[in-house]
């Protein structure tokens, strides 16, 4: 199995969901088995990532476990780690930097959905919002703001 790359959004473990013969039939029915409302909101906000590996079709669900705090401790040095790992810029516009401090934005999301759902969504449109103004900056020529 070739899971998908590595994230710093904490994914459940991968799930078989078919041979790519019966795959929709079996897909349905494995994505019918998480229906509480919490991973509902969570999948629509984080979706499961699949990926077909050797003819068979595999699912990887966001965890909907609660973080501790020790995990948010660990997000921060794999965070610093993996900016390391791949030589992000510590300044200017970095695709790097910008890729993993997103992935981070979004596990705290996912973090904070499991405990409010309603705060999680909140995060979820300022975050949105943030990525739009930050594309227009982006696009406007330089020497104009």
């Amino acid at each position: 199995m070739i899971p998908p790359h590595d994230s710093l959004v904490k994914y459940d473990n991968p799930i078989l969901v078919s041979t790519t013969k019966d795959s929709k039939k079996q897909k349905a029915k494995n994505a019918e088995k998480r229906t509480s409302q919490t991973e509902d909101i969570l999948n629509s906000i984080l979706p499961p990532r699949e990926w077909a590996d050797s003819g068979q079709l595999w699912v990887q669900y966001v965890s909907s476990v609660p973080a501790t705090r020790l995990d948010v401790v660990n997000l921060q040095e794999a965070l610093d780690h993996k900016l390391q790992q791949r030589q992000a810029r510590e300044t200017g516009i970095c695709p790097v930097r910008e890729e993993l401090y997103a992935q981070c934005f979004d596990e705290l999301i996912r973090e904070v959905t499991i405990n409010c759902a309603e705060r999680g969504l909140l995060l979820l449109r300022v975050r949105d919002e943030v990525s739009k103004i930050v594309q227009h900056i982006q696009l406007r020529p330089t020497g104009l703001y």
